[in-house]
């Protein structure tokens, strides 16, 4: 294998250049952060479809491909994709200063890669629900001082104000609570699953006249405990009325009207912009 310094570079070049990021520092967060330090001891199981292929040996230069990590195969939890995460952070473009809410941590690979981009004087919050998973974070993120690690439900905790809430677990609709952090200018970016047909990553921007939101690609992860059930919902998108949403309205402000694409408890998604 080649030196796995290398390798990391030449996976985060990739990756940057796979994704279109126009901001260097996601290349230098990827070729910084080292991945293995997230993934336990190797060799590691790699996810390929249905089932999962071990690597040749515990070299770390294995790791350095867009390919998924099995982090706990029975509850489906794995790492994540690489190529999907250097694309989510070149569209909300986390700054230096900002502060950061992710939610579905895992070990905390992303956390940190985040926590490179908000640096310096930006703070990330890595919320994590698995308490093995919790644990494993705060031992890996230990090294990142601009890290806390928080183990809860993070629908119903109290988010910190935060300028990105990024979110790696299948939302219905998105928490009151998580929509309430947002600073003026602040963006949540989170996996879309109102019905098993739709798979969209959503990005929302809190702008001075609302929420403004777009699905800018297809997205799959595990459900969002607390937040994956669209049982109460009173309409539900299909696959082509789901991409045509164009801001998220919130049901105490004003009842939903025939712009309506989908309407939970609390939130609605429009096909209207904002005025």
């Amino acid at each position: 294998m080649t030196d796995v310094a290398e390798a990391r570079r030449f996976y985060a070049a990739l990756l940057a250049r796979q994704a279109g990021a126009q901001d260097p520092r996601i290349e230098t967060a990827f070729a910084t952060v080292p991945r293995e330090t997230f993934l336990g001891r190797g060799p590691w199981p790699i996810i390929a479809g249905s089932a999962t292929v071990m690597t040749p040996s515990a070299d770390p230069a294995y790791l350095y491909r867009n390919m998924l990590v099995a982090l706990d195969p029975e509850k489906g939890i794995n790492n994540g994709e690489p190529l999907l995460h250097a694309m989510w952070m070149a569209r909300v473009a986390p700054r230096p200063g900002e502060a950061v809410c992710h939610i579905g941590a895992g070990t905390g690979y992303y956390s940190a890669l985040l926590s490179l981009l908000v640096s310096p004087g930006g703070a990330v919050t890595a919320c994590e629900i698995e308490p093995s998973l919790a644990v494993r974070a705060a031992r890996n993120l230990a090294p990142y001082a601009n890290v806390k690690v928080v183990h809860g439900d993070a629908t119903l905790l109290d988010l910190p104000a935060s300028d990105v809430v990024y979110v790696n677990a299948g939302v219905a609709a998105p928490p009151l609570s998580w929509l309430d952090a947002l600073k003026p200018g602040g963006r949540l970016v989170f996996p879309w699953r109102p019905t098993d047909a739709v798979g969209l990553a959503v990005l929302v921007t809190r702008t001075g006249a609302g929420f403004a939101c777009e699905a800018f690609m297809r997205s799959w992860f595990i459900p969002c405990a607390g937040a994956a059930d669209a049982g109460g919902a009173a309409l539900l998108p299909t696959r082509e009325t789901a991409r045509a949403i164009r801001s998220l309205r919130l049901n105490r402000d004003g009842l939903p009207d025939d712009s309506a694409v989908a309407i939970f408890d609390d939130v609605w998604f429009s096909s209207s912009g904002l005025e």
